[in-house]
């Protein structure tokens, strides 16, 4: 990584330049909001790039009206109320990818998941590739169910033969438009769209790839502003990360990001590996070998701070050796989740097949126990899921 550098110099642009402009930009942050540094400072503490403290030392209470300033939210009212981008001005968002790999229907897969938990999902997790129009009649239902509606997080990969570069050149440009037209003509309801998730490992550097992280940033700018100019408005959308940091330690990595002015939501999907203990561990991962990746959570919180966070996939996996690991993980997530206002929806990954082992949440009695306790908790109850 420092090849041709001095180890001081190593030291200098893999350490201390990123934390440094990280404190600077929330230094930025805190006088907007009208609050001392202290609240908001992160402790980074330097030495060989040891890992960061995990949050600000200011109450859950004053940090949430803090980040609701900045995200805009001010409520007519004492009750919870949504933003017309889908940001609960109370707690957060509960949601859920039912059963995948499963290959169970998705409503059926989604009221199985729904009995195991105990409580019907604010957020319901789908996936789409290619021609498939959507929301599908199947997802209308579940959007529209009168015992509980529900939103839709719609994941669509606009294509798998076709490079970032000609989407962004409008070789899908009918595509694109034919999803406009059903869009309009079936569901007028808000939805959240992210659009060909997680792109860090399919970048290919390589000039004239066509895949490259500004190909990728062009794509997702074209199919939202092309999408808003046939006349889809009710799509709330969110860029979605990988939530890794190796894939944040490359040197094409910020630019990815396609605007604020196409992106409504930023996003993670960070899984418990076998180095993540408990929820902070797993939003905020950091690695030695990646000493100067100060962990999503605060990278968004820097980078994004007018921006809600959504974690929109999170799984928890067998521990050989460790048949109490998900008991204890759910319980740290309900134990901290306050701890991180800006975060306003976690969607759990459940499958027993996913691509690095089994994600389902009731493979233990007590995982099952403290996952249903964590979905019952006030927090992630607090807004209801609004009409429109």
């Amino acid at each position: 990584m420092c090849s041709g550098q001095s180890q001081e110099m190593c030291k200098r642009s893999v350490c201390e330049e990123p934390l440094h402009r990280i404190n600077a930009t929330l230094g930025i942050i805190s006088r907007k909001a009208g609050i001392g540094g202290a609240g908001l400072a992160l402790v980074l503490g330097m030495g060989a790039c040891a890992q960061p403290a995990a949050v600000s030392a200011e109450s859950p209470e004053r940090a949430t009206a803090r980040v609701n300033g900045l995200l805009g939210i001010r409520p007519s009212g004492a009750a919870c109320e949504v933003t017309v981008k889908l940001i609960p001005s109370c707690g957060a968002w509960w949601g859920i990818a039912p059963e995948i790999f499963t290959g169970r229907r998705p409503g059926r897969a989604l009221e199985r998941a729904e009995g195991r938990m105990g409580r019907p999902a604010d957020i319901m997790h789908v996936y789409h590739r290619g021609p498939e129009l959507f929301p599908t009649p199947e997802e209308r239902k579940i959007a529209r169910d009168p015992a509980g509606r529900r939103l839709l997080l719609i994941n669509w990969k606009p294509s798998s033969d076709r490079t970032w570069a000609e989407i962004a050149g409008g070789a899908l440009d009918q595509r694109i438009d034919r999803l406009a037209d059903y869009v309009l003509k079936s569901f007028p309801e808000r939805f959240f769209l992210t659009v060909h998730h997680e792109p860090e490992n399919d970048v290919r550097a390589a000039p004239g790839s066509g895949m490259t992280a500004e190909d990728y940033s062009a794509m997702f700018r074209h199919v939202v502003l092309r999408l808003r100019q046939r006349g889809v408005r009710n799509a709330v959308t969110v860029m979605t990360y990988m939530g890794a940091p190796n894939w944040a330690a490359e040197p094409w990595f910020e630019r990815l990001y396609p605007g604020d002015d196409v992106v409504d939501w930023v996003a993670m999907d960070p899984y418990a590996d076998d180095r993540v203990q408990t929820f902070d561990g797993l939003v905020n991962k950091t690695r030695e070998e990646f000493a100067g990746w100060p962990g999503f959570y605060r990278w968004m919180q820097s980078r994004f701070p007018g921006k809600p966070i959504m974690i929109a996939e999170w799984g928890v996996f067998e521990r050989r050796g460790r048949p109490g690991f998900k008991e204890s993980f759910f319980s740290s997530v309900r134990e901290e989740m306050r701890r991180y206002p800006q975060i306003k929806a976690l969607v759990y990954f459940d499958s027993p097949r996913a691509p690095r082992g089994d994600t389902r949440f009731d493979t233990t009695p007590g995982g099952l126990r403290t996952f249903s306790d964590l979905a019952r908790d006030p927090y992630l109850r607090a807004t209801p899921v609004p009409e429109q």
